[in-house]
C-alpha cells in the first residue's frame, strides 16, 4: 500500500520530470529547482490538476554563506517557497538558487501567486535577492535610505550608519555609528564552594 508521501513524490515526479531534485527528510518533500526552470515548475506546481498547489504560504530568502560551519561550496543565495494544495492536503517546499552570487537574481512569482508580492520584497531588502519581473520591489522593513542589507552574513552587527535628528539643522541625518559595544550581564565570580551548605 502506498503512503499519501509516495503519491506526492510519484505526482511530482510525472509533472516535473528531471526538472527538479527531491529530497525527502523528516515526512516533507523538499524541491531543488534551476533558476531557469524556476517559472516553468512553478505554473506546473500550481496548474498541473494531479498537484494542484494553489497557495502559496511563505517565501525567505536565505544566505548559505555559513552554512555548515562555513563547509558549504554551493551557491550563496537561495528563495525557498512553502506551498499548499487544499484539494490535495499536500505539501512541498521549493528551493531555488540564485545563479549569481554578486548579484543574486531570480525570476518573480508574483505573476503565478500574487499573496508572494510582499515576500519578494522582504528577501530583496532584507538579503538583496532581486525578482526579475515584480512590479513593486522596493524596501519593506528597512528605511529608503539604508545601506546594505541586514539578514546577509556579512552585515556588521553593528550596521553602516545610524539615523538621528539634528536639533541644530532641524532635519534628520545620517552619520556613522556611535554604538560602544557593552556588556549586558555583569560577569559574577563565586567563592569555590559557594551554595553547598
Amino acid at each position: 500500500m502506498t503512503t499519501h508521501l509516495e503519491v506526492l513524490q510519484n505526482a511530482l515526479g510525472t509533472a516535473l520530470g528531471d526538472r527538479v531534485s527531491t529530497t525527502v527528510a523528516l515526512g516533507e518533500v523538499t524541491l531543488v529547482v534551476k533558476a531557469e526552470d524556476y517559472l516553468a515548475v512553478m505554473q506546473t506546481l500550481r496548474d498541473d490538476p494531479s498537484l494542484h498547489f494553489e497557495q502559496l504560504l511563505d517565501l525567505c530568502g536565505v544566505d548559505y554563506s555559513t552554512y555548515g560551519d562555513g563547509s558549504w561550496d554551493g551557491l550563496r543565495f537561495a528563495a525557498v517557497s512553502h506551498l499548499l494544495s487544499v484539494k490535495h492536503n499536500w505539501r512541498v517546499r521549493v528551493r531555488v538558487f540564485a545563479p549569481d552570487d554578486d548579484m543574486p537574481l531570480l525570476p518573480s512569482v508574483v505573476g503565478i501567486w500574487r499573496a508572494v508580492n510582499w515576500y519578494e520584497r522582504e528577501a530583496f531588502d532584507l538579503l538583496g535577492i532581486l525578482f526579475e519581473g515584480h512590479n513593486d520591489l522596493r524596501r519593506l522593513l528597512t528605511d529608503y535610505g539604508f545601506i546594505g542589507h541586514p539578514f546577509r552574513k556579512d552585515f556588521p552587527v553593528s550596521g553602516y550608519v545610524e539615523m538621528r535628528y539634528d536639533p541644530e539643522q532641524k532635519r534628520v541625518i545620517y552619520q556613522p555609528v556611535t554604538i560602544e559595544p557593552r556588556e549586558n550581564v555583569p560577569r559574577v565570580i563565586r567563592e569555590e564552594h559557594y551554595g553547598m551548605k
